[in-house]
């Protein structure tokens, strides 16, 4: 340990000399957390990340390995990449950053040299399924806002992948707000499998000295009667609409301020009067989407600007008048009651209350106290573009929002948001006009006031946004509240919840034993992740601490897990006496007799003569959202990539069963179900054919119940031209339908669809099966991956973009594009004249002999060809 100036650091070989400031409360965390499964909660601003760093270090100090360091944004990781850079003595090209602007065949090799990575979660969720790296040798993984740890996001998917592939795993998550109550809490635990729970409020002492008072004023504004007006004659259209519900007898009142809760309660009742094909649903349905329109208008009018409003109702009449509009758009922009308020708002030509308490706040701040910085947080980005616009007349403005463009507004890149933040800390601007993207762990540099536009009704954002002001100095927190509105709703929310949260923080803290018994048996039982259920940590004393403040280092390392990670694993290898999957299937010699004369095994062998190849690993992993620059799409794709490729599963020279997965089907629980499996190794592609290759022979379309029927009823793609596509290129071509009530999810002539799956099976020759939900369907891989490729040795070969079109095909792909006639009638005139050119210079009479092409048909087929071009 040094000093200088009175301040001790602490000394560590993997951390630069005087960088870490020594506080008791971090070093604290830091011990637990080396010893456990650990989540940390502490206050945002008092140094989350350097707890997790010290774990770090000392991890790589005594074990080795790597750490992995994941965070829900993209400005999130290259904040902690800087950090990490300065404060370890770690070569910068040994931490790497992994976010979808990095290409997937260039994380695969960075991660074999790296000591440290620091990444998105979507990113090595999809490395993991397209089985590009490996978490064996990560002895420490950081979950930063671990609370986003529920339902189906990427933590939840790495932290199981975590404990079942890791040698000597380590988990910590860290938050400042774990959850708004104690189920939510132990969720988070759950999902990462944590056993410990270490909280550090400002109440305690070791934090104390380094946190100053945050004053919550809730500033009440009255609106004037010009926007009264505007939201009572919206309310009218709502309670008239509300009424229509009510006669259909899913509404119980007429009430505007009717509750989410119940909105969404009618919302499920008319959802069932769908599905049973009530004609009353769809109309119910489609009033209930304008009452949602309604509101969301009201809330803007009171809650945030007229001129918010204004944008808002010109974005409706623009998609009214777009080809495809809903009828509820439609209705919406005619209703007399909604026309008289957008006229309103248009003339309104005042300001509303909250912008004149606004600029009177920062002319305090800024002005009579000598303040440097003020942050201004507001919901609505339209709200953001008009306060920035505003208050620049008086200060120096800059607004702060999200990646993604919106109408009239548009997003900023990750660059323009470092810059912005960046000039925002060196003083060349004083206000930072933000949405949410600025409330989560961002480094937003401190500041005299935090003023928030609205109340924010969850404590989560609530806390992190308060966290901005009082850690230097005391701070000062506002809310403009505009009273009789949904702000006084929002208020009391975030209050009740506020005081939960920490009730239930207070009662967990330091609980580790009464955690465990909450949470489920298969993540308190840490043996199931540690062959003797130690940590590798054995031996220190009872706080975990060495001498020199940092965790001593372990005595023993954890055994490797053994067990698989997914149950259906065990199901699958197991046969318990009965017969396994193969004994159903047919014998050998039967299999022989069925193949068409001439046809071996290997009919694809020669399929990749032309030599073609795409670049492998075009996998989905991420676009930044716009709220919060969270990335959930797709990586950067070349565009040869675009093209996709033709794929045969199966691994020559491995044992272990292969599936080829499009990146698209991502969206699925399929590929990370698959990818759990021991006997499984699946990869990820950008496939122009198909959606999972199975074998070189068997490649599976699979749809929904309703991308099933959508593609019959004119949706983007061509159900028959994908089947046709895989017919060209395997042997044994699947269409997979999942889900339940083929026949009754919409007005379709059960005729129609029987027709289309007769087509699909005796034109195309493409078998259909039918599987109840996802989980059915990845057995139902799993199941033809592991007979192709184990029981009928089929072999793996990736071939380059999908193939032309045959001679025939092209044919008539171009008479069927006169005058629209269509595929059937075009090799029905081929058949009958023989050849393109025949066809074109055929006369009327004679294309009236075709069957099918009546005199109309003809005259335009005539039309067409004949006509001189302008």
């Amino acid at each position: 340990m040094s000093a200088s100036e009175d301040v001790a650091y602490v000394d560590h070989p993997k951390l630069v000399p005087s960088f870490i400031e020594r506080r008791l409360y971090q070093i604290r965390l830091a011990g637990a957390a080396r010893d456990d499964h650990t989540l940390v909660c502490l206050p945002t601003g008092l140094g989350k990340t350097t707890v997790s760093l010290l774990v770090t270090a000392e991890r790589l100090h005594e074990i080795g390995g790597k750490s992995l360091f994941l965070a829900p944004t993209k400005p999130l990781v290259q904040q902690h990449a800087d950090f990490y850079r300065e404060a370890l003595n770690i070569p910068d090209d040994e931490i790497v950053v992994f976010t979808g602007d990095v290409r997937p065949d260039d994380r695969a090799a960075l991660w074999d040299d790296a000591q440290i990575i620091i990444a998105t979660p979507q990113v090595i969720e999809n490395d993991l399924i397209g089985n590009r790296i490996s978490l064996r040798d990560v002895t420490h993984l950081t979950f930063d806002e671990c609370h986003r740890a529920s339902g189906d996001y990427a933590y939840v998917y790495i932290a199981e992948r975590y404990h079942a592939d890791a040698a000597d795993p380590l988990v910590t998550g860290m938050s400042a707000s774990p959850g708004g109550d104690e189920e939510a809490i132990l969720e988070v635990c759950e999902n990462l499998g944590i056993a410990d729970v270490e909280v550090m409020t400002e109440e305690d002492a070791d934090v104390a000295e380094y946190t100053h008072d945050t004053d919550v004023e809730w500033n009440r504004i009255q609106l004037p009667d010009e926007i009264l007006e505007i939201r009572d004659a919206l309310n009218e259209v709502i309670k008239d609409r509300l009424e229509k519900l009510k006669h259909l007898g899913v509404a119980s009142s007429t009430k505007p301020d009717v509750s989410q809760k119940d909105l969404n309660r009618m919302r499920a009742e008319l959802q069932r009067l769908m599905n049973a094909d009530k004609s009353e649903g769809y109309k119910g349905m489609s009033t209930h989407a304008e009452v949602m329109k309604l509101r969301r208008a009201v809330e803007l009018v009171e809650t945030q600007s007229v001129e918010s409003v204004r944008r808002y109702f010109e974005r409706q009449r623009n998609a009214a008048r777009s080809s495809g509009a809903s009828k509820a758009s439609q209705r919406l922009v005619a209703e007399p009651k909604v026309r008289e308020a957008m006229r309103k708002a248009e003339s309104f030509d005042g300001l509303h209350p909250k912008f004149r308490k606004t600029r009177i706040l920062l002319a305090e701040t800024l002005g009579i106290h000598d303040g440097e910085r003020v942050i201004v947080f507001t919901e609505s980005r339209d709200t953001a573009e008009a306060l920035t616009e505003f208050l620049s007349e008086s200060f120096s403005v800059r607004r702060f929002v999200g990646q993604g463009d919106r109408e009239g507004s548009d997003g900023m890149s990750q660059k323009e948001q470092q810059e912005t933040l960046d000039k925002f800390r060196g003083g060349e601007f004083e206000v930072l006009v933000s949405t949410s993207v600025a409330e989560e762990g961002l480094d937003v540099p401190e500041v005299d006031l935090v003023l928030f536009f609205e109340p924010v009704p969850t404590a989560i954002r609530s806390i992190q946004r308060k966290g901005r002001t009082g850690r230097q100095a005391d701070g000062r927190v506002v809310v403009l509240l505009a009273e009789d509105t949904r702000d006084e709703a929002y208020f009391w929310i975030s209050r009740r919840r506020e005081k939960t949260m920490k009730k239930e923080l207070r009662e967990l803290k330091g609980a580790a034993a009464e955690i465990e018994a909450e949470l489920d048996h298969s993540q308190r039982d840490l043996d199931e992740f540690a062959g003797d259920g130690s940590t590798g940590n054995e031996g220190v004393d009872g706080d975990g601490l060495a001498d020199d403040g940092v965790s001593e280092a372990p005595t023993s390392s954890a055994e490797t897990a053994t067990e698989s990670a997914s149950t259906t694993t065990t199901a699958a290898n197991a046969t318990d006496g009965q017969s396994g999957i193969s004994d159903f299937g047919p014998s050998d010699e039967q299999l022989a007799r069925a193949e068409p004369d001439g046809e071996s095994a290997d009919v694809d062998a020669d399929a990749d003569a032309d030599g073609s190849e795409t670049d492998d690993d075009a996998d989905g992993s991420e676009t930044d959202d716009d709220a919060d620059g969270s990335e959930t799409a797709d990586d950067p794709v070349t565009e040869s990539e675009k093209a996709g490729t033709i794929a045969k599963a199966g691994t020559e020279g491995e044992e272990s069963v292969e599936i080829v997965v499009d990146q698209r089907e991502l969206d699925s629980h399929i590929a990370r179900t698959l990818s759990k499996r021991d006997d499984l190794t699946t990869r990820l592609e950008t496939l122009a054919v198909g959606d999972y290759i199975l074998s070189d022979r068997v490649a599976v379309e699979r749809k929904s119940i309703s991308d099933f029927l959508d593609t019959l009823t004119g949706g983007d793609r061509s159900l028959f031209g994908q089947i046709a596509d895989l017919t060209r290129h395997y042997a044994r071509p699947l269409l997979i339908i999942e889900g339940h009530g083929l026949y009754e999810e919409r007005n379709i002539h059960p005729g129609a669809i029987r027709g289309a799956l007769s087509s699909v099976a005796v034109d195309f020759g493409v078998s259909v099966l039918f599987t109840e939900d996802e989980d059915d369907t990845a057995e139902m891989l799993a199941t033809i991956a592991t007979r192709e490729q184990t029981d009928r040795e089929r072999t793996v070969s990736v071939h380059g973009g999908k193939s032309a079109k045959t001679l025939d095909e092209q044919q008539e792909y171009v008479v069927s594009a006169i005058a629209d006639i269509g595929p059937v009638t075009a090799r029905t005139l081929l058949e009958a004249f023989g050849s393109v050119e025949a066809v074109m210079t055929a006369n009327e009479d004679d294309l009236r002999e075709v069957r099918g092409v009546g005199k109309v048909t003809a005259e335009r087929i005539r039309e067409v060809i004949g006509s001189e071009y302008r």
